[in-house]
């Protein structure tokens, strides 16, 4: 039996686990490469790191820190958890592998809705078309900027991303489906934001960081440098926290102790794009510490 199983190999719970590892605590991450940080190619807001750092490349260095200090992991996807009657956990993986621990962190995080029919989405993103303002807002200062997304969500992205530019386009790609209110026309408006109700059928780029514009459905090209996608319908992926009784939010984050990180539910911890917080690396990190204190403390009692 582990000490703590952590559900989730993104920058919280790989922080987790190395804070944990120091502790000497037996510790295991499963993981099923998802997540925002997977995609991000290039973290630019970063303490340390001016010329930036990729997800990838920052998830593979924090598990080869954790694999120093102990810390093991599995590949796969884990489907089920429930609380035994000594009050430890059991964590089925979708392999069929079964995982038991006194302590178990959350660190789930969020999967974006992208539409796959969106030719060359998918090479920009995380490079040249960001998700997070509060990450990249800053990307796009004084740049010409579009805003691909559906609905009100989108506008009120883009009434957002005004702050750093004052040439936004906002493309509501499923205008048919997502009528954007009357409420956020107006502040649209209010904020020189150009609305365009279009299906988008690619995206052009002039090098990784850099595109050149959006290609709709009619073939019309709207010219930007840099993008924001606002599909709405993200999901937070707190579903294996609802086996246990962990409270969730209607949008499915999970509420936590401000200054534990604990859940409702005793020794069930959740970090990082799962929880209620900043969607920050930095904030993630944070947080990923902060539980793995928390989980240390409770294994002395």
């Amino acid at each position: 039996m582990y000490d703590c199983a952590i559900i989730g190999g993104g920058i919280a719970g790989l922080q987790a686990a190395l804070q944990l590892g120091r502790y000497m605590h037996s510790v295991v991450v499963i993981d099923n490469h998802a997540g925002r940080s997977t995609k991000a190619k290039k973290y630019g807001n970063v303490l340390g790191w001016p010329e930036g750092i990729s997800g990838p490349e920052l998830r593979e260095r924090g598990r080869d820190q954790a694999r120093e200090v102990g810390v093991e992991f599995i590949e796969d996807k884990a489907v089920s958890a429930a609380k035994s009657k000594d009050k430890s956990f059991s964590i089925t993986c979708e392999g069929g592998q079964v995982v038991q621990a006194k302590r178990l962190l959350i660190s789930t995080g969020i999967t974006d809705r992208i539409p796959p029919e969106i030719d060359g989405l998918r090479q920009v993103l995380g490079s040249a078309v960001y998700v997070c303002p509060d990450c990249d807002g800053y990307e796009i200062k004084g740049k010409k900027a579009v805003v691909l997304g559906t609905g009100n969500a989108g506008a009120a992205m883009a009434c957002v991303l005004q702050y750093w530019s004052d040439q936004i386009t906002y493309i509501n790609h499923e205008p048919e489906e997502y009528v954007v209110s009357k409420h956020w026309e107006t502040k649209c408006k209010e904020n020189g934001v150009t609305i365009i109700k279009s299906r988008i059928s690619s995206v052009h780029q002039v090098d990784s960081e850099r595109l050149s514009g959006i290609e709709l459905g009619d073939g019309e090209i709207v010219e930007a440098e840099k993008g924001f996608i606002a599909f709405g319908g993200s999901k937070a992926e707190s579903d294996i926290a609802a086996q246990l009784g962990v409270e969730r939010l209607e949008n499915g984050h999970i509420p936590v102790d401000g200054r534990t990180k604990e859940t409702n539910v005793k020794y069930v911890w959740a970090a990082g794009d799962v929880a209620a917080h900043s969607q920050l690396l930095t904030v993630a990190i944070g947080d990923g510490a902060q539980a793995a204190i928390w989980i240390h403390k409770s294994l002395q009692e």
